[in-house]
């Protein structure tokens, strides 16, 4: 018939649509995966070292659990590894150029900015109240005023500070990446070098006074998958949310998330409005929230103890021009520290905390328990130990990588040795009176047995890791020999397992108050041709490898970590369960000090 397709029309037709149809394949990602390729927005666990690539033969995977692991250890006390950084901070912090720009001191007055917050006590101790009243001294006595200047809302402190308004400011160290992604150009070079934040000293850990608040039904952090969750946003909250949710296998993008300006507007949306399942908020809201019939406490910072750290920074180019202020404000808040361990000087602080708020006394005083103030020791360990799980490049790091994944923050990241200045910690470790002191925040937890810890309450997240064992071998560190041309070359089975571990070191380390249960889960894939005991033996030894290498290296309190040994008994899907792949894991499980 005059008009219709010949032959080779039809055969350039179908040739033309088996292209087609393989290239939306690869697109779709289904016959070529691409390993590194994230979706928009996801937040990959493996970025935070909290997980290793899956579906190398002969894995298997071990899960930790937050509780106490095996019996108590009475011989000897873990190994404490210290790794010190080595570089000078003058040599990575960037050149300040340009005259300095800041509103200049009257009567010799540091403009010290802070918020209404517990662990502003000791240098309110330290001045005496908010007036520039009291003169401190440099280590060379020059003398010195400091003026709190009370600036609640991080937005307009940091405004003032990018102004020389404020020679100091404050935040938790997750907050200052948001603050930076304003300073810098797309490529994170500093706009004006004079006003970049240097960083020389932690205030405190958050010790409760950040939370999350959730209905009943509500028993993990995975059950928050798919309900609304109220917060404030590029705060603290959003933060700790980012870390739990991850933590518990949870993309943030599967939470419908419901943004307030304010931590105490999420709290009053959560009282007001039944359909949202959690809240995300502060001392003393969340706790009169989880009081309420139909509420409970999921997770707070007296449980996730080391995850939100206060710190205060100066302008570049003020600690450039007064590196004697920089060091006596130091040297004055440790003392201060020193000096509220006596009930008098404590009762004296709320007072003057009471009055600079102005709220109650009794209210200021009960605001002490929302933080821990961290001594000279506990900042070497933050700012000196690289071995520190959560230390303050770790910290530093997760944050960058957090908000830019959810695209908060838009420019290239800020290396942490940018702003970053151990110098004055470091300096005053060769003084016996500062070398001396002892890490405080080391949560002492009474030993329970597994079962114990399961049955007094529930978890509050699960977090699956990978580790790549050798088959019926429970080494972590496995060497192997393969042929590479005709050489035969030593490698390790799984030369990623240094970095699983750190990551659930990070988890562990953040949840310093919880306890944590390992556990060792094998594949099935012989059943019924080997006994149960032997799995459940290799399962437990497997856990056991984890738990050791965490004390050892991490300086983890070995009665913390409880470990159990689950075979093949509970597959990592109850809809396959032959996904061999998947069993083969370990999971690290928390749970809460006490029941909540």
């Amino acid at each position: 018939m005059a008009g219709q397709p010949k032959t080779p029309f039809y055969i350039v037709l179908v040739l033309v649509v088996v292209a087609l149809v393989a290239l939306a394949i690869k697109r779709w990602d289904v016959l070529a995966p691409q390993g590194n390729a994230n979706k928009a927005g996801r937040i990959d666990p493996g970025e935070l070292g909290q997980k290793a690539p899956l579906g190398k033969p002969g894995a298997e995977t071990a899960t930790v659990a937050l509780g106490k692991a095996e019996s108590t250890d009475n011989a000897t006390p873990p190994v404490t590894t210290v790794k010190e950084y080595k570089f000078k901070p003058a040599e990575r912090l960037p050149e300040i150029k340009g005259t300095s720009a800041y509103k200049p001191m009257e009567n010799n007055t540091v403009r010290f900015a802070l918020n209404v917050w517990a662990g502003w006590g000791p240098i309110i101790l330290a001045n005496n109240g908010f007036k520039p009243e009291k003169v401190w001294k440099t280590p060379d006595g020059e003398e010195f005023r400091v003026e709190l200047v009370l600036i609640d809302d991080p937005g307009a402190m940091i405004g003032a500070y990018a102004a020389g308004q404020v020679h100091i400011g404050w935040g938790t160290l997750d907050m200052v990446p948001l603050f930076i992604d304003g300073m810098v150009d797309r490529t994170g070079k500093p706009k004006d070098s004079r006003v970049m934040p240097r960083i020389y000293q932690q205030i405190d850990w958050s010790n409760g006074g950040d939370g999350i608040v959730v209905r009943e039904d509500v028993k993990t952090v995975a059950d928050l998958r798919d309900k609304k969750l109220v917060l404030a946003q590029n705060s603290p909250s959003q933060y700790f949310a980012l870390n739990m949710l991850v933590a518990g296998g949870v993309q943030p993008s599967e939470v419908n998330m419901i943004y307030t300006n304010t931590a105490f507007e999420a709290a009053a949306a959560f009282a007001s409005q039944k359909d949202i399942s959690g809240a995300v908020s502060w001392s003393p809201d969340i706790y009169n929230l989880a009081k309420a019939k139909g509420n409970r406490m999921l997770v707070n910072t007296q449980t996730a103890n080391k995850l939100i750290a206060d710190v205060w920074f100066a302008r570049a180019d003020f600690a450039k021009d007064h590196p004697g202020i920089i060091e006596g404000l130091v040297r004055g808040i440790f003392d201060a520290m020193e000096e509220m361990k006596k009930p008098e000087q404590k009762a004296a602080c709320s007072k003057l905390m009471a009055a600079g708020y102005n709220i109650p006394a009794d209210d200021a005083m009960a605001m002490f328990g929302d933080a821990h103030n961290t001594n000279w020791a506990e900042n070497f360990q933050f700012f000196l130990n690289q071995n520190n799980p959560t230390n303050f490049e770790r910290v530093w790091r997760q944050a960058y990588y957090l908000y830019r994944q959810i695209g908060t923050i838009q420019n290239s990241p800020m290396r942490f040795d940018q702003v970053m200045d151990f110098s004055v910690i470091q300096k005053l470790g060769n003084e016996e009176k500062y070398k001396s002191q002892k890490d405080e925040y080391q949560i002492q937890l009474a030993p329970k047995t597994v079962g114990e810890i399961r049955a007094e309450s529930d978890e509050i997240l699960t977090n699956t890791v990978v580790i790549h064992f050798f088959p019926n071998d429970w080494n972590l560190h496995k060497k192997i020999t393969r042929e590479v041309d005709g050489k035969s070359v030593e490698e390790p089975y799984d030369p990623n397992v240094d970095n699983v571990l750190e990551g659930v070191a990070k988890l562990i380390g953040q949840f310093g108050a919880a306890r944590v249960v390992i556990e060792g889960h094998t594949d099935s894939s012989q059943r019924g041709q080997v006994p149960v005991e032997l799995v459940k033996e290799l399962s437990m030894n497997r856990a056991n490898a984890v738990r050791e290498a965490l004390v050892q290296k991490f300086n983890i309190e070995p009665n913390r970590l409880m470990v159990d040994g689950l075979g093949w008994d509970r597959p990592a899907d109850l809809k396959n369960p032959f996904d061999q792949a998947k069993n083969r894991r370990v999971e690290i499980k928390v749970y809460p000090a006490e029941k909540q």
